[in-house]
């Protein structure tokens, strides 16, 4: 297995599009499986599409689902911080992709995202493995 770890800034984005450093990951390493991991407590990684006002309508999602206002128990952070570690129940911090001829096989529009609404913590790192088969 091949490994590397990947520092991003996020900033105050909630969806990251990291589909070309993916990419270029895998590039040259022939068929096998690309597995991605977030070791963050508050971010997950997802396929999805960019671009159409996908990642707006995510927002919206997940306000409803993990509202800021609501009464947490974990309150360090800022306010609704306890919303953001609820987030990888509903985003998994891992994903496993298949890569056939050092590509990743993804559909037309997907992209993939580090999906991070902790804007507390505007560092975060993707942890990148490739499993030849």
């Amino acid at each position: 297995m091949e490994s590397e770890l990947l520092s991003l800034r996020t900033g105050n984005r909630l969806v990251s599009d990291v589909t070309d450093a993916v990419t270029r990951f895998c590039r040259d390493r022939g068929d096998g499986l690309c597995h991605l991991f977030v070791p963050h407590a508050t971010a997950g990684v997802a396929l999805m599409e960019t671009g159409s006002g996908s990642e707006e309508d995510l927002a919206d999602a997940l306000a409803r689902w993990l509202p800021r206002s609501a009464p947490y128990r974990h309150r360090h952070g800022s306010p609704g911080h306890g919303a953001d570690h609820l987030l990888p129940v509903l985003v998994s911090p891992s994903l496993v992709l298949p890569v056939i001829a050092g590509r990743p096989a993804l559909g037309t529009w997907q992209r993939v995202v580090l999906v991070d609404p902790n804007g507390d913590n505007p560092e975060r790192q993707l942890r990148l493995s490739f499993l030849p088969g």
